[in-house]
């Protein structure tokens, strides 16, 4: 009897922890997703083209990705927890202050700001729920991870502009921001149940643990050294790389599948924006499906090859299919449910590369390839919506996909390699 109430309390904890840290990533996601279904609005307002406004998602995961490192540095010194509120705050904060730019180059410093504080979720959620959750559930934990940022991606859309419409889009901005502020006080008042990944004997926070730490320095080497050394081993960087080139494909997508589909179809803005809270929907089925495959089938390299083949292939359809309202919202919805699909089992292979104690610096370097390959794709792709290529966009998207697959098998065979060795 006393197991089964240990196990019985082991499981609410850990159920609170993935509610907890789902919840803080959907905020994250959601408010990357504040000012690209407003993008026909802001180009009319401040008198700038889709390549300009470009800037402003490029700008947003520059930054991230830039802090990103230093943010998983900080998760492994002061705690997940207290870089995971003060992230989230200021990207509330900076999400308000967007309401009251007048001048397009302060949309470009409030995106910036933005950044700063987004670039602490991925090292500072993993490093939560690697230590708080049981390793049986880590694959259903990376799962609701997942959906709470499909979710959050989901939802913006529509709810920016049902905002936006009844009461314009600044009002919108500043209210969604202040939401964030009080989400962040709950988030810091519910966080006691964390684990401190530093010292996962004891509740968060707590002081780092000696006996864990990863990579420790050989004779002679710096403790930063040996950081540096852990970074750049060929499983990490393989990882970093693939997380770039997928990110391209997908936040390219995400961002401008609005104007894109508006200009393949003639779609209204609302039937456009309809297929992409699909596309985020498709995703959140897709994440919830490879949470389950992840705990009780395993085979992650297979199921991130197949999801990357399948996002690649509804990609294609879009790109050279039929202009119809239907197929085009099937197809975005598609495309998020097989990139959906391989998300835990993606998060899985990642945390294979990072040893006890390293969670926070090997996640947020790894992650930092999210906001680099989002930084880099915008401008692109908002020239060929600017050249009216909007069919280019999507087959660019897929073949971008596709080359995923390289270093997703790259890791695959060195984990047998070292394995058989």
């Amino acid at each position: 009897m006393a197991f089964v109430a240990a196990a019985a309390e082991g499981l609410k904890r850990d159920v609170r922890v993935m509610s907890l840290i789902g919840t803080a990533h959907f905020s994250s996601h959601f408010y990357q997703l504040m000012l690209p279904p407003l993008f026909p609005l802001l180009a009319e307002r401040f008198g700038v083209g889709y390549a300009a406004l470009g800037l402003l998602p490029a700008t947003f995961f520059t930054v991230s990705g830039i802090c990103q490192t230093i943010a998983g540095f900080m998760v492994d010194r002061f705690g997940a927890r207290n870089v995971l509120v003060a992230g989230l705050a200021a990207l509330a904060a900076a999400t308000a202050a967007t309401s009251l730019v007048t001048e397009f180059w302060m949309l470009i410093v409030v995106s910036a700001l933005a950044g700063i504080g987004n670039s602490v979720f991925h090292p500072a959620d993993f490093a939560i729920l690697n230590a708080s959750v049981a390793t049986n559930r880590l694959g259903r934990a990376f799962g609701v991870h997942g959906i709470g940022g499909n979710l959050g991606w989901a939802v913006a859309p529509v709810t920016v502009a049902a905002l936006t419409a009844l009461l314009g889009w600044q009002t919108a901005l500043l209210i969604l921001g202040s939401l964030g502020l009080v989400m962040a006080a709950f988030l810091w008042s519910q966080s006691a149940v964390f684990v401190d990944h530093r010292h996962p004997n004891v509740a968060a926070p707590g002081p780092p643990s000696s006996s864990r730490a990863a990579a420790r320095p050989g004779a002679g080497e710096s403790r930063l050294g040996a950081d540096i050394r852990l970074l750049t081993t060929a499983p990490v960087l393989l990882c970093f790389a693939f997380f770039t080139i997928y990110t391209m494909a997908f936040i390219g997508l995400q961002t401008f599948s609005v104007p894109a589909l508006m200009a393949l179809a003639d779609l209204p803005l609302a039937v456009a924006t309809g297929a992409l809270t699909g596309y985020g929907i498709g995703g959140v089925l897709g994440v919830l499906a490879g949470g389950l495959i992840a705990d009780r089938f395993g085979r992650h390299t297979l199921v991130a090859v197949l999801g990357m083949a399948g996002g690649s292939l509804c990609s294609l359809m879009i790109g050279l299919g039929p202009s119809l309202a239907a197929f085009l919202v099937v197809m975005m919805t598609g495309a998020g449910l097989f990139l959906g699909l391989m998300g835990p089992s993606r998060d899985l292979l990642v945390r294979a590369a990072a040893p006890p104690g390293a969670t926070g610096k090997v996640y947020g370097f790894v992650y930092s390839g999210l906001d680099l390959g989002s930084a880099l794709v915008p401008l692109f792709f908002g020239w060929l919506i600017d050249s009216d290529l909007p069919r280019a966009m999507y087959l660019a998207a897929a073949i971008l996909l596709l080359v995923t697959i390289v270093p997703i098998w790259q890791v695959h065979r060195q984990a047998v390699a070292r394995v058989a060795a």
